[in-house]
């Protein structure tokens, strides 16, 4: 680059000197008189300011007095003037020659001012609809110094929020001297305010170019830039911008939060009033039974037997409510650990069969395992927790006589496992929402079948061992659910720990 501007510099000066060189001799060939070539000259000189700058145009304007004076003003061939009038004219011409190179001069410079403020008016412009168009805050803080940087053309930008202390760069890492000093800044021990709401921009000990980003009187934080291209008036215009950019965010936050907390409120009050009506109903039932034993006179033995068993009936009812309940709180608490042990899938399958063998009294049960079959690492008693939640599912929309078909396959880097019924199946509505807490779908309200925690119990239990959980319809008729875990074949390292709300152990 540095050889290409030195030799376009010999050019242009090399073309100064060649053009009144050549101009003196056209004007001798053609037999121009003085009047002539002074208007000549001048139209040189005025057009070598236009385009070579003042420089260079008082450089021609030199050549073009020495060549006026030696050929064109009496006595020819030499550099003296006979009298007053020559003197006049050679001085006017010069004359002549500094104004007209200075009006072209200052023409060039408003021009290239003009240009330039164009170009940031543009470049602004670009900015604004870039932030309009992007639609999540925290992910535009994270990307304007990018989109600054490469709309101004600017080598690094860092920008620093103040409530959440934390920094954002262009193009890899802030040195360190940068964050200290826009640290400092942010917290509005920086430059000074003006009383527009921004501070001026100041030179920092690292090289940067860096102003306080101003929220009305409160400082929300800072913005550096290297190198210092950018006008005054443009890095006031962006640091508004950034400071917008910074305020959408905190209103979007503190928004966010207020949902949050409504939204909170709102699922307490409707698990209150979930929990309280289903927990009354079997309450309501054991009492009405236990009263009637009390008081009954005339009850016969067969109706003593029927309240008795309400009342058990009711009781493990009541008991299985409390268990999910204290389950979900676990959940919601984010306790559940996972401890990981080997067994076969074929295993855990028939024990949640056997554990739940009550509530599928009378439906034809049946286990399919991927074969030849491997010892598998996870969590039995998670796992079988998810088994049971479908198994009673299962029963409580099938009827006798059903079939109830789990089985077992691994799929890539991960342990599959299926229950399937032949029952009615699953409501197109309720699909996306069974998973949800305390929604029993049109057929579950109807009957008055579960609480709604069982499969929201079961999702958050295999997101917690790293799997998830799908709910559909099987070909014909029946539901199906599909739920898996990570696929571990050997004895995972106490270094596997990779989730924040679970600890992973190897008994």
């Amino acid at each position: 680059m540095a050889a290409h501007f030195d030799s376009g510099t010999v050019l242009r000066w090399l073309t100064a000197t060649l053009a009144p060189v050549l101009v003196t001799y056209a004007l001798m060939a053609l037999g121009a008189n003085s009047t002539t070539a002074g208007m000549v000259f001048l139209v040189l000189v005025t057009w070598s300011a236009t385009q070579a700058g003042f420089r260079l145009s008082l450089y021609s304007a030199g050549l073009c007095a020495i060549g006026f004076d030696y050929y064109f003003l009496p006595p020819r061939h030499t550099l003296w003037l006979e009298g007053a009038q020559d003197w006049v004219a050679l001085l006017a011409f010069a004359a002549c020659c500094v104004v007209a190179g200075q009006t072209a001069e200052r023409a060039r410079r408003q021009t290239r001012q003009a240009e330039q403020r164009q170009g940031d008016v543009e470049r602004l412009y670009a900015l604004s609809q870039e932030l309009m168009l992007h639609g999540e805050a925290e992910g535009l803080i994270r990307d304007l110094p990018t989109l600054i940087g490469r709309i101004f053309s600017l080598q690094g930008v860092v920008l620093y929020v103040r409530d959440q202390d934390r920094f954002y760069v262009s193009a890899g890492e802030a040195p360190a001297s940068v964050e200290a000093e826009m640290r400092a800044m942010g917290r509005g021990l920086g430059a000074q305010g003006s009383g527009t709401g921004l501070s001026s921009a100041m030179t920092l000990d690292s090289g940067y170019h860096g102003t306080e980003l101003m929220l009305g009187l409160r400082s929300v934080g800072a913005l550096a830039w290297r190198p210092g291209t950018l006008t005054r008036e443009v890095s006031a215009a962006v640091c508004a911008q950034a400071a917008i950019v910074l305020a959408r965010s905190i209103a979007i936050e503190m928004q966010a939060r207020m949902e949050a907390a409504r939204e909170g409120e709102r699922l307490r009050a409707a698990l209150i009033d979930s929990l309280t009506h289903e927990l009354r109903t079997p309450l309501t039932s054991i009492r009405a039974a236990s009263t009637t034993l009390l008081h009954a006179e005339g009850l016969d033995e067969a109706g003593r037997l029927d309240m008795a068993k309400i009342i058990d009936e009711e009781s493990a009812r009541l008991d299985a409510l409390i268990g999910e309940a204290v389950e979900m709180a676990e959940i919601d608490a984010e306790v559940v650990i996972v401890h990981l042990a080997p067994q076969l899938p074929r295993v855990l399958l028939e024990q949640a069969v056997e554990e739940s063998r009550q509530a599928l009294a009378g439906r034809r049960v049946s286990i399919a395992v991927e074969e030849p079959e491997r010892p598998a690492w996870f969590d039995p008693e998670l796992l079988g927790r998810v088994l049971r939640h479908l198994l009673e599912n299962a029963a409580s929309y099938t009827p006798p006589g059903s079939r109830v078909t789990l089985s077992s396959r691994r799929i890539g880097d991960r342990l599959e496992f299926c229950v399937e019924d032949d029952g009615p199946g699953i409501e197109a509505l309720d699909l996306p929402l069974i998973f949800e807490k305390f929604y029993r779908g049109k057929r579950g309200a109807a009957a008055r079948k579960g609480s709604g925690m069982g499969l929201a119990i079961a999702r958050a239990i295999l997101a917690a061992h790293g799997g998830g959980i799908e709910a559909s319809n099987a070909p014909g008729a029946g539901a199906r659910f599909r739920f898996w875990a990570p696929l571990v074949e050997k004895e995972p390292g106490r270094s596997q720990e990779n989730s924040p709300m679970v600890a992973k152990e190897a008994p």
